[in-house]
């Protein structure tokens, strides 16, 4: 997937600042208020920034944690996994999108979950724009 820029000061301006701060500097909203946490509707999950097809709705599920939970991406040249030592040390696995870079979230590993992947894509619901199934044009 090739790489698409968007200029900070012209995203700044059409996000509102909580996104902002998510999908162009790596913040995180705080857990269970973002608006995809807990919801079911069928559908694709798009990046908010450049609207690419980032997760699909029947590889969501409810981990507990917080944040809308995943246990894989729709195609995996999707998203990127950058290797995030802000918490060193510990390490954990950042999300970007592949398309315009911007932060989606974390990828956990080996937690036990009854899921094909055992893989935890906790992503933050402020970088994402769920498409539900009944207006989407090209399933």
């Amino acid at each position: 997937m090739s790489k698409e820029y968007f200029d900070n000061a012209e995203l700044e301006k059409i996000l509102d600042p909580l996104s902002y701060q998510v999908l162009r500097h790596g913040a995180t909203e705080r857990p269970f208020t973002g608006k995809y946490n807990d919801t079911d509707t069928v559908g694709v999950y798009k990046c908010k920034v450049c609207a690419t097809e980032l997760f699909r709705s029947e590889n969501k599920f409810h981990s507990g944690c917080g944040w809308p939970s995943f246990y894989q991406p729709s195609t995996s040249d999707a998203v990127l996994l950058i290797e995030d030592r802000s918490l060193a040390p510990r390490i954990r696995t950042e999300v970007r999108c592949a398309k315009c870079d911007s932060h989606l979230g974390h990828v956990f590993e080996g937690e036990g979950y009854d899921v094909p992947t055992d893989q935890r894509w906790c992503i933050n619901s402020v970088s994402l724009v769920l498409e539900p199934k009944n207006e989407i044009l090209n399933p």
